[in-house]
C-alpha cells in the first residue's frame, strides 16, 4: 500500500486537497442551494483529465506562483 509523505504541504498534495474540496463543496451546494453548482465538480474533473492527457495544470501553476514547492522535481 502506498502512503504519501505527510510531513509537509508540497504541491502535489495541495492539488489533491483543492480538487477534492471543489468536488465536495460543489456537490453539497448543488444539492442544497442550486443545481447549477454541479458545474464546480465537472470543471474539477475536466481539469484532472486535461492534466492527465497534456501535463498542464492551471492550479499547479497558480500554487507554484504562491510558493508551494513540488515533491517531484523530475521534468521531461
Amino acid at each position: 500500500m502506498f502512503i504519501a509523505k505527510k510531513s509537509s504541504w508540497y504541491l502535489e498534495r495541495v492539488i489533491w486537497l483543492v480538487a477534492g474540496s471543489i468536488v465536495l463543496i460543489g456537490t453539497i451546494l448543488s444539492v442544497m442551494v442550486n443545481k447549477l453548482f454541479i458545474i464546480l465538480p465537472i470543471l474539477a474533473g475536466i481539469n484532472l483529465i486535461i492534466f492527465s492527457l497534456s501535463g498542464f495544470c492551471l492550479m499547479a501553476n497558480i500554487l507554484v506562483k504562491i510558493g508551494f514547492k513540488p515533491c517531484c522535481n523530475e521534468r521531461p
